[in-house]
């Protein structure tokens, strides 16, 4: 049997496979009344929690499926810099103050992230570095200038051009063109940082709930006294505030989110150690590429190559994820044709329109927030506690991110995917044109 053909855990993950068994949390039984309801358990609901219950705050959380379960356990851990688009194209739509606000709240978050899991003891694996590649020719000017820009207008002095020799060296592959390298951000293990945060919030007293679902949200009444329902099948949550942080998950739901955050599935695959192949990545970093359906891949602390990127616009899995993502990887590296892939797995990422994050009140008292759009470590883990500053009265910076302007997909529920999909494979098409 070729190496190739070594049989996999089928959607089992690599993260899964080495945390370890993931501590269990109970099911919601009965109903309960708390100041605040989260939906949802993964990064950003679980921060909330956390935030909330340490101010004081009563606090249940409900998570569908296990904790780690979703994106915040299954992606491809890279945490980047900035928002989703670089300063400069952000600039352009909404200003150098306001794209200099969020760009600065993005280096909050990443400090927030590493202080987070310092002061709590969670070894998330990070490894620093992340290269940002060109997959067609002639943009190597616009890559030096992003260089140049974040030093001289964003104060960030950690990114540095890489031209084609240097691209190639540091990625281990002459399959890109030139690229920027950032030493000020890095990588991660993602569920190990989710177990985690699960582990901190129960700890500071939230009530956090595994396998419970939501089902629906009311309003008791409009006005001053109205609650808020959370209904699933084990029990209802009442309470003053909602957080939904469902993200890729929303369903059916809450009509407003689901008109806003498309589920995209992404899927990756994790290598055998690649001892016999030090050429690849060897300083260990995490790399991008520009394509529209973005290539992510990394070195591993065991020195595994994570490959990621056949972005599927429905929220299907392939029928063969290993496959598909071996021929990207052979692409890039050819060397690594036989190499064993040991998983391989997919999970849905939330998208907006515009690529921003989606953070709008969709009810009194209900609050959304998703639409990360591939870049959700940081943001995500930091909106959860800007919104937990809101509730307290401590800050009311979320509002950068309410104040973005995005659209509803068009066609509504029935349409959008087609439509979304059409569009997409037309810039999938461009990038291999």
């Amino acid at each position: 049997m070729d190496a190739w053909q070594s049989p996999i855990a089928p959607g089992i993950s690599w993260y899964q496979a080495t945390v370890g068994e993931r501590p269990a949390y109970p099911v919601l039984d009965g109903s309960k009344t708390v100041d605040v309801a989260i939906i949802g358990g993964g990064y950003t609901g679980l921060q909330a929690a956390y935030n909330l219950a340490k101010a004081g705050v009563s606090v249940a959380l409900i998570e569908a499926g296990r904790f780690g379960d979703g994106a915040s356990g299954r992606n491809g851990g890279q945490l980047g810099t900035g928002q989703r688009w670089w300063p400069e194209e952000l600039e352009q739509q909404i200003g150098y103050e306001r794209s200099k606000t969020l760009f600065d709240m993005a280096e909050d978050a990443k400090r927030h992230l590493m202080q987070f899991s310092e002061s709590h003891g969670i070894d998330m694996d990070y490894m620093p570095g992340q290269m940002n590649v060109s997959h067609k020719p002639g943009h190597d000017k616009e890559y030096q200038a992003n260089a140049e820009i974040a030093a001289a207008r964003y104060g960030y002095p950690h990114v540095s051009f890489m031209d084609k020799r240097e691209t190639a060296e540091r990625l281990g592959t002459g399959d890109y063109y030139c690229g920027v390298r950032d030493t000020g951000t890095g990588h991660i293990h993602p569920l190990k940082l989710l177990v985690g945060l699960a582990r901190v919030a129960n700890e500071a007293g939230a009530q956090i709930f595994e396998m419970t679902r939501a089902s629906g949200i009311e309003k008791t009444r409009n006005g001053p006294g109205g609650k808020i329902l959370v209904k699933t099948q084990k029990g209802t949550l009442t309470a003053d505030r909602v957080l939904i942080a469902t993200n890729a998950y929303i369903g059916d739901l809450e009509p407003v989110t689901s008109a806003h955050v498309m589920p995209i599935g992404s899927f990756i695959a994790a290598t055998a150690p690649l001892d016999d192949f030090p050429s690849v990545i060897p300083g260990g970093e995490a790399a991008c590429d520009s394509r529209f359906v973005v290539r992510y891949f990394r070195k591993s602390r065991d020195n595994r190559l994570l490959f990621g990127g056949r972005e599927v616009y429905s929220s299907k899995n392939p029928a063969d994820t290993a496959n598909a993502i071996r021929q990207q990887i052979v692409a890039t590296y050819p060397a690594l044709k036989n190499v064993e892939i040991t998983h391989a797995w997919g999970g849905n990422v939330g998208i907006t329109m515009p690529r921003q994050p989606f953070v709008r009140e969709v009810m009194p008292g209900v609050t959304s927030i998703g639409g990360f759009s591939g870049h959700g470590v940081m943001l995500s883990n930091y909106c959860g506690k800007l919104y937990a500053d809101m509730v307290t009265g401590k800050a009311t910076d979320l509002d950068h991110l309410a104040a973005l302007k995005i659209p509803a997909f068009p066609g509504g529920r029935r349409m959008r995917t087609p439509l979304l999909f059409l569009a997409l494979t037309w810039f999938a098409l461009r990038d291999r044109l």
